[in-house]
């Protein structure tokens, strides 16, 4: 039978081990699973049983670094699967990460949305959060029954025109390029002629 002829930690990640069978290079594997399964120079191993232990190990790793991505902000199902893939991990330690932050409640993309559109409301319009949200893998339904729940884009308009001509005059020429401007953040067009109108309503 196989035997392990050598355990020594990783130099990049203290938390992992390299192990060796018969002298040449096996896996990696994370410290704990390690020391649980006493693996250790000079023991007999079933390459069949130290395979599923280090794949149970990728799991553990995988989960660990889909944690950390997360505690700098939310993120969708899509960029967590990304991210991971970007890491090297297969599609079934994937998928048994995403499983796990799901239960935690640490994925909800229902919940992602509606804290994104939320915020992004505030100085881009929906058509924008729409293609934004997209482009996150976010499901189209759970879109729509964000932006359904959204308030009257007016003011949020309104606030991105005034910050736009902030020392600017209010001439046509000027105007009308405020117009395209808030077409580009997203705003339908009746949405950006309301705000136009409001602004030479004051005047």
């Amino acid at each position: 039978m196989p035997e392990i002829t050598s355990v020594t930690p990783q130099k990049k990640d203290k938390t992992r081990c390299n192990i060796e069978v018969d002298g040449k290079f096996c896996c990696g594997m994370k410290l704990d699973t390690v020391l649980k399964n006493g693996l250790k120079t000079g023991v007999d191993v079933d390459m069949e049983t130290l395979s599923r232990l280090q794949l149970e190990s990728e799991k553990l790793t995988a989960l660990d670094k889909a944690l950390r991505h997360i505690s700098v902000s939310m993120k969708t199902e899509k960029e967590i699967r990304t991210f991971l893939k970007t890491k090297g991990y297969l599609e079934d330690v994937i998928e048994c990460v995403l499983c796990k932050m799901k239960e935690y409640g640490y994925v909800d993309d229902g919940t992602y949305a509606n804290y994104y559109a939320e915020g992004a409301s505030k100085r881009k319009g929906s058509r924008l959060i729409r293609l934004e949200l997209r482009k996150k893998g976010v499901d189209g339904q759970i879109i729509e029954e964000t932006l359904s729940a959204l308030q009257d884009e007016t003011e949020s308009a309104k606030r991105c025109l005034d910050k736009y001509l902030r020392g600017k005059s209010a001439d046509s020429a000027t105007l009308a390029k405020a117009y395209r401007n808030l077409l580009s953040k997203g705003f339908d067009y009746d949405t950006a002629k309301q705000a136009i109108e409001s602004l030479k309503d004051e005047d």
